[in-house]
């Protein structure tokens, strides 16, 4: 399967039941930088060991001022029930952060998450384990795909969204293996002249045999 958005589109409105209740998308996220994320099913211990995750990283998504929605292709009786196992596998869980219920499966065929190729006892197809990263203005950042038996990583997530956050605001890029604060390169768009200007602190130039200067290294901002 593939993501039907691609990086820069905007994300469509719904209104849906969730385990906090009935929830307008844009009311909800407006403003806010989110992650949505969708599961292949109830009950299922993969999708169990991430809900559980994130209801322990909430503080850290809350922090950078992030909402979080989970969806999964079951109806909210089906939610409700499998919190109490979330929070049984991860006790220092906290899942006060909506799980969409989407038992017509309508969401995750707007989204583009069904997985053909895994199926539910019905023979009806499941979500993969999507990520969308969306900013303020509810256009999709970053995006993740994994298949149903790989569960994410969601150190990466936030390592990503402080990316994604530095790099709105900053005429930054962040190198591999980047995290919160490491050296940053200089955005290859700016002169080296203006990033005089810019960066009080400086930035250091490294040498490559090419003789081009485009390896520019500055503290990162913000700190």
């Amino acid at each position: 399967m593939s993501i039907s958005f691609k990086l820069g589109d905007t994300v469509p409105d719904f209104t849906a039941d969730s385990t906090l209740g009935p929830i307008h998308f844009y009311d909800y996220i407006e403003g806010h930088w989110t992650v949505l994320f969708s599961h292949p099913s109830d009950f299922t211990p993969v999708c169990t060991s991430e809900l559980g995750t994130v209801g322990i990283f909430l503080p850290e998504f809350e922090k950078r001022g992030v909402k979080v929605l989970a969806l999964s292709c079951n109806d909210l009786n089906s939610h409700m029930g499998w919190i109490a196992d979330i929070v049984s596998y991860s006790p220092k869980a906290n899942i006060t952060y909506p799980i969409l219920a989407d038992p017509d499966r309508e969401l995750a065929i707007k989204f583009g998450m069904l997985d053909p190729a895994e199926r539910d006892s019905e023979g009806l197809p499941l979500t993969a384990r999507v990520v969308f990263i969306i900013g303020p203005d509810k256009r999709i950042k970053l995006s993740f795909l994994y298949p149903a038996t790989t569960g994410r990583n969601f150190t990466e997530v936030l390592r990503v969204i402080d990316s994604l956050q530095l790099t709105a605001k900053h005429n930054v890029a962040t190198p591999v293996h980047w995290k919160w604060g490491d050296k940053c390169m200089v955005s290859p768009s700016v002169s080296d002249e203006e990033a005089r200007q810019v960066f009080p602190e400086g930035f250091e130039s490294v040498q490559v045999p090419s003789g081009k200067g485009y390896m520019r290294l500055t503290p990162q901002p913000d700190l």
